[in-house]
């Protein structure tokens, strides 16, 4: 793990990013401090961790797309009816600018993705300020509790499910076509764009586990609801090849075993749910098949699997060589494994955040998705298969 850099000014302490360690950054910070003393501090450290990610490297692609759950949710849900929202402290308490829906400590894996790619924060869709000219860098239309079948993450009330995101795509694109003008300038901007897809986990935490809301794990054994939602995929995917898009980013379920979450409701004794882990397989197997289907059916398309799911086992099986000490609970909740009650208003999370696999009951810190983001870009086929996205970005359709 990268180590945060700290440097005193005027015996302040300012924490930047790790991703300036990333960078090699070699500013004369101090002086630079020194010379924005009128700002806030709070202020000036969002903006020096902005500037350094977001200026650090030339845009790569046009635009980056960003379709899946509170893995990737930027804000959609705060504008819906619904228990899944994380506009409050402490979510975002390492972010930039604080509270956004980002269901995380700090950067989401798709966050750091598009700084990889030299484009700014990626805008949530039902945000007011998303429109014109502001959706030609790309947009995201994440949900938290949603899922690949419609009815998932119900119990939570307002979501986008996948299906519903595709129809807001469907809407951002009459924008780009009217912007661009001819439909060979919107087929090769679309082309030449970065899709990213993460789905699947609601479907098992927020449908297939929940028997008391949900029939599913009644009505099919874990082989055929994995199968059911492959097939599902593979049609929406499809659709979203049919608009256009080109270049998929379609990462795995994690171990969903090993939240705190799943800690918190067995006997665990504090060790992954192997159960909940073989549960998730079928799919995740079933995914990498759909994966190479795909990409020898569909003309011109390139589709990688991103394997989030070993990646994060790795981390939690190895944490002393990423730098973590505590796999087994949330950095912010309550009562067992700070899971029973997960992240709420205020609550205080721990200090050493950068040490803690998982954030809150469900989901990784930032420095778990900086792993992640890192990972996609210039990992081996273990990690991201057939390609990585440098390779991906790289293409030429």
């Amino acid at each position: 793990m990268f180590n945060k850099l700290t440097i005193s000014v005027d015996k302040l302490d300012y924490k930047l990013s790790p991703w300036c360690m990333v960078l090699g950054c070699k500013m004369e910070l101090e002086k630079c401090l020194t010379s924005l003393w009128v700002l806030d501090v709070f202020i000036l450290w969002a903006l020096l961790s902005f500037s350094v990610v977001v200026s650090s490297k030339s845009q790569q692609v046009p635009a980056l797309f960003i379709f899946g759950d509170s893995l990737s949710d930027d804000g959609n849900n705060n504008y819906l009816s619904s228990l899944a929202r994380s506009n409050f402290p402490p979510y975002g308490i390492d972010f930039p600018f604080g509270p956004t829906g980002r269901f995380c400590n700090g950067r989401t894996v798709v966050d750091y993705i598009g700084q990889f790619l030299g484009l700014p924060f990626v805008p949530a869709y039902l945000a007011p300020s998303t429109k014109g000219k502001k959706v030609m860098e790309g947009v995201n239309y994440a949900s938290a509790a949603a899922g690949i079948l419609d009815d998932t993450g119900r119990n939570y009330g307002g979501r986008i499910s996948f299906n519903g995101q595709i129809s807001s795509f469907q809407n951002t694109l009459q924008v780009v076509s009217r912007r661009l003008g001819s439909p060979e300038a919107v087929s090769q901007f679309l082309s030449k764009s970065i899709f990213a897809l993460s789905l699947g986990s609601n479907d098992y935490i927020n449908n297939y586990l929940l028997p008391q809301f949900f029939t599913t794990s009644r009505q099919y054994s874990p082989q055929t609801f994995a199968d059911l939602l492959i097939s599902e995929y593979s049609k929406q995917l499809q659709g979203l090849y049919k608009l256009g898009a080109r270049k998929f980013l379609v990462s795995t379920v994690g171990p969903l075993g090993c939240i705190p979450q799943q800690l918190a409701m067995t006997n665990s004794n504090g060790h992954c749910v192997e159960s909940i882990n073989k549960l998730i397989e079928p799919f995740n197997d079933g995914l990498l098949s759909l994966i190479n289907q795909l990409n020898n059916n569909l003309t011109g398309s390139h589709f990688v699997y991103q394997n989030t799911y070993t990646a994060v086992l790795d981390m939690i099986n190895n944490p002393t060589e990423y730098g973590f000490r505590v796999v087994n609970q949330g950095c912010c909740g309550v009562g067992r494994y700070n899971a029973q009650i997960t992240c709420i208003l205020f609550i205080q999370p721990c200090a050493n955040r950068n040490q803690y696999v998982f954030w809150d009951a469900f989901h990784p810190t930032e420095a778990v998705n900086l792993i992640l983001a890192n990972k996609a870009f210039n990992g081996s086929p273990l990690d991201v298969y057939p390609i990585n996205l440098t390779t991906l970005m790289q293409l030429h359709l």
